[in-house]
């Protein structure tokens, strides 16, 4: 798994819609037992609530997934939620939307759309960031080849870290797992061989993604 998709920050989207008020609240998890800590949570805080229904993805593949439409008629809450986790492939969270009654029925279509919307609204609402695998490169070069180097990284709006001036020159550049390999590649054939490119330790980086971005990168 080389990148994955989430929420931003944990927090809360409210929005009326014919009268109900429904809540959305949104939470980074990364197990079952923190899942149900959080809906616990909700529920505990909203006991006045006609409904807090729930769903949520976990794993880097999203293999876990739950849902619950706490009292509402079924497939109209828990499952749509889910649905919108699974459209906008976001994992590891979890999604508790609250509905305060308003006295206007809003039928099976009206519900699910309800769901829907107060989910996504709240996610957009909270933000979307983007976890990629990244890598350390640590390259080892002469000084001569310092600013062939450097001028290819800036090329590549890469930036060099933990630059160390010895008998020779070391520097570890962070990016994407998948673009390894060609920046070896590059390097190597600028510098006709003569560095060494060792490969360091693997993180997730998160950045910011806006909803259209997303679309786009399912779509590609």
């Amino acid at each position: 798994m080389q990148s994955y998709f989430t929420v931003q920050k944990d927090g809360e989207f409210e929005l009326e819609i014919k009268k109900s008020r429904f809540i959305c609240h949104v939470a980074r998890v990364t197990d079952e037992t923190a899942a149900q800590a959080f809906i616990a949570q909700v529920r505990k805080a909203n006991l006045k609530a006609n409904h807090n229904c729930f769903a949520y993805q976990l794993g880097l593949t999203a293999n876990i997934q739950k849902q619950s439409d706490d009292g509402e008629p079924s497939g109209t809450a828990g499952v749509p939620m889910l649905e919108v986790l699974r459209q906008m492939q976001l994992t590891n969270l979890c999604i508790v939307v609250t509905r305060y009654f308003g006295g206007i029925k809003l039928g099976t279509g009206g519900l699910i759309r309800a769901y829907s919307h107060a989910t996504s609204a709240g996610l957009e609402h909270l933000g979307i960031v983007q976890g990629i695998e990244q890598t350390a490169c640590q390259i080892t070069i002469d000084y001569a080849q310092f600013d062939t180097v450097q001028n290819l990284l800036s090329q590549l709006n890469l930036t060099a870290e933990d630059i160390q001036y010895t008998t020779n020159i070391q520097m570890t550049v962070w990016l994407a797992t998948t673009a390894v390999s060609d920046l070896q590649q590059q390097l190597t054939e600028r510098l006709n061989g003569q560095l060494q490119f060792d490969l360091g330790p693997q993180q997730f980086n998160e950045v910011p993604i806006s909803a259209q971005d997303l679309h786009q990168i399912r779509y590609q």
